[in-house]
Parts: structure tokens; sequence; C-alpha cells
């Protein structure tokens, strides 16, 4: 996909939204009424191609040097009438327009992989302008900071975001927000959507939800010797095995309820989310499934729960395929710490929810132009790929009102911007890096 064809996609999402500016105005029918020097085209723009210098450093960048610029304050006064959901609706519009381009990156087998996950990101505000659901006092934080949870889908081919919803700290719920975009997500023609997803997203809702869409799950599950999801199945001797179970699901211990020969039997309590049955009936549910059970590395071993069919996915590639799931791991240090979602130019919440959408479209915008790049294979030790860092930075300067659309051939500049590949380099987590304070406005660029 030519660079050129990604920005117009950009541009067309952003026009369709703001072609009806009351349908994400605070206030409609006042909101946006007005000809301003920002408008609500050119303020979503900026606020995808800004970095983390100082907001007034990023105008001058925006708008070029030009004496007639907008100044902070009108543009806090626009920000101040959009909703952060106009910024949703151009993630979407703009994912639903590449998407449906004939070079997409695809895999050739009908699937769509797609990782779930999550991750806290943090801002400084007082109590005046975020409410307490925000406020908490991570690690050593004395004075405390605010945080927003992004709960994320990420396509694993194409290497961009296909949905996110943004929660409260004090309000997170991975499971109903994997539920929530799971109903709502989207599948491409002739494809069917792999929802892959860590300990944390193990539940029979889950699994539920996915089944009802017609799709597939591939999750983590605590091993059979734990207390967790499969704790009490009848397991082979062997350490390592690949076995089908059925389970029938019901939200009341009355004896009137029957449950078929071969089955297990599950009791889902009041607390726990089941969205199929409600609690006291005498409705069932019945879910089958594979548990998959192999060694990795260090001796021990892994257990995955997934209905994906076993003549297309045998456990070595199940276990493959759960280890890809660490590439949306690696865009969320590149989301915050090279997009830029550790470094705010707000304490308003709405206002970080816009720059965290924008946050979005720009990863997904560098990753969409990295993608155009081909890089020539030569006879050397490693192979090559793009330096998502200056990628970041042109994608940035790609975007901006004053580069003219046609002077610079971004594919060209992008394959000259090449570091080695190194996946043999392995490096334990750091159990310090849960929790880092983000910086304060005066500590940048000004």
């Amino acid at each position: 996909m030519p660079h050129n064809k990604i920005k117009n996609a950009f541009f067309s999402a952003v026009n369709s939204v703001t072609a009806d500016p009351d349908q994400f105005a605070v206030n409609p029918k006042k909101d946006f009424t007005r000809q301003r020097k920002i408008s609500p085209d050119s303020l979503i723009s900026f606020l995808v191609s800004k970095g983390s210098s100082s907001a007034r450093v990023e105008m001058l960048d925006f708008w070029g040097l030009d004496q007639k610029m907008p100044s902070l304050p009108a543009l806090n006064q626009q920000r101040a009438k959009l909703k952060p959901e106009a910024l949703e609706a151009v993630l979407a519009q703009f994912n639903d327009s590449v998407s449906r381009q004939a070079d997409f990156p695809a895999t050739d087998n009908g699937y769509r992989y797609l990782a779930a996950d999550g991750s806290t990101t943090t801002f400084f505000s007082t109590p005046k302008l975020a409410p307490p659901e925000y406020f908490c006092s991570p690690g050593h934080s004395a004075s405390g900071v605010y945080s927003i949870h992004i709960n994320a889908f990420f396509d694993l081919d194409a290497h961009i975001y296909t949905d996110a919803i943004l929660q409260p700290v004090h309000e997170k719920n991975e499971f109903s927000a994997f539920c929530r975009i799971v109903d709502r997500h989207g599948v491409l023609p002739g494809r069917k959507n792999v929802y892959t997803g860590d300990r944390g997203f193990c539940s029979y809702n889950n699994m539920a939800h996915v089944v009802e869409r017609g799709q597939y799950f591939l999750f983590r599950t605590k091993d059979i010797h734990s207390k967790g999801l499969i704790g009490n199945f009848d397991f082979p001797e062997t350490e390592s095995f690949d076995i089908d179970v059925t389970v029938t699901l019901t939200r009341s211990h009355s004896s009137k309820i029957s449950v078929p020969p071969g089955t297990y039997r599950r009791f889902i309590d009041r607390a726990s989310a089941f969205d199929f049955i409600e609690y006291g009936t005498l409705d069932t549910y019945t879910l089958t499934f594979r548990i998959v059970r192999f060694p990795i590395s260090d001796g021990s071993y892994e257990c995955i729960v997934t209905n994906l069919p076993r003549e297309e996915f045998p456990p070595k590639r199940i276990k493959a395929l759960y280890y890809r799931r660490w590439g949306i791991e690696s865009s969320f240090r590149k989301l915050k710490y090279t997009i830029g979602l550790s470094n705010y130019h707000s304490y308003k919440p709405e206002y970080i929810k816009q720059e965290i959408w924008a946050g979005l479209i720009a990863y997904n915008i560098t990753e969409m132009l990295v993608n155009c790049a081909v890089i020539e294979k030569k006879e050397t030790k490693y192979e090559y790929k793009v330096n998502f860092t200056m990628a970041a930075h042109i994608c940035r300067v790609f975007l901006r009102l004053t580069t003219e659309k046609d002077r610079y051939n971004v594919t060209l500049l992008l394959q000259k911007e090449l570091i080695p590949i190194r996946n043999e380099r392995q490096y334990p987590r750091l159990q310090t890096a849960h929790f880092r304070k983000p910086r304060y406005f005066i500590y940048r660029a000004a």
C-alpha cells in the first residue's frame, strides 16, 4: 500500500467524522459552529501527529513558523469541545479502510490472529480535575498519580491495534472489556478471528462470547495441578497431552438439571459473570474445547484451552501461536515510549483519552508505513527491519499540515532506517518496571 494511500485513508476517516461535528461535540448545536483557526479536522490531525515535546513546540512543528498560528489557549478551548469518541471513530474508520485494501497483511490459511491484553498508563492531575476513580498510589509514589487502563486488541500479522476500551484504574475489568470488544469486532470476508489471551482472559464467559460469534479462542490457563479453570478434569497419565472436554454450565444446584453422560458439570456462582444464563434459573450452556499441555524451555509445562480444529492446529502450532502473543506486549512498549503515551499534555482525563486514541492511530499509521517498505535481502549476518523509532518520527512529519503530500517518498526514507533482527536475544522481565511515573511538563523540551 503506497504511503499516500495510507495518508489519504487517515484524512478520509477524519473528514468523515468531522462532517457532522454535533455527533462528537460536547455541546451539540453550539460547539464548532463558528469558524476558528483550529478546525475539528486540524485538531484531530494535530493530536495524532504530535510528539513528546511541550504543546507549544508541537504546535510550531505542526503549523510551521507562522506568526498567525493559533495560540495555546485556543488549542485548549477547541479540545474542550471535542469528545474522545471522535478519535475512537477515526481509528475505527481508518482500520476498516486499510483492512479492505488488497495489499493488507494477511495469512494464507483463512485466519486472523488477534491478541488481547491490557496496560495501564499514568498521568498527573488534581482532585479538582480528575474524579477519584482515576487516582492511585502505586510503588513508592507518596503523592499518588492518576491512571487509565487500556484494554486493546492487536492484529499479530498487520501489527496494528484493531479496537480498544479505556477504563479508569478503579473500574478496570478486563473480562467485560474483552466481551464487549469481541461482540462488536468486525470479521474480514473469508477469515475467522482467533482471539489469543494470557491467563487473565481464560474464563467460561469469554469463551462463550467468542463461540457465539462463530470465532475461535486460544487462552493460556493455570496448570492442571492448580485450582484454576481446568483443575478438576480427568487427564491422561502422560505429562503432555491434547484432549477434548465438554462442559455443561449451570447457575443453579437444582437436581432437576440433568447433565448428558460424558460431560463435566460446572456451577457458576453469583459473583462470577456469565451473560448467557441468568443466575438461579434451570438453564444450561454447553462448551466444548481442547486442553493442550506441552513442555516449555525451563522444564515446566504450559496449558492452553482452545476450540481451534486439531487437524489444522496440532500442539506444536498451538505453542507457536501463543508465543506470538508477545507481539502485543512489545507494542505497548512502543506505544508508551516511542509514540509518546508516557508524556501527556494535559491534566484532564478527557484530554488524556484524546491523546490515547490519537496515539493508537499514530501507531497504526506508522506500522502501515513500515509494512509498505520492501527491504532488499543481502548476504549479511542478520536480516534487517525498519527502525520503528525513526519510522514514528517520519510519520509525524508526514502528517503535518506543512508537509506537502507528494513531496517526499516515505517508503524510500524508511528503507534507509534499518536495524538488524536479533530474535535470539531474550531478557527477563524487569521486576521494577511495573510502575513508572509520567514525566512532568517542566522536564520536556520547552
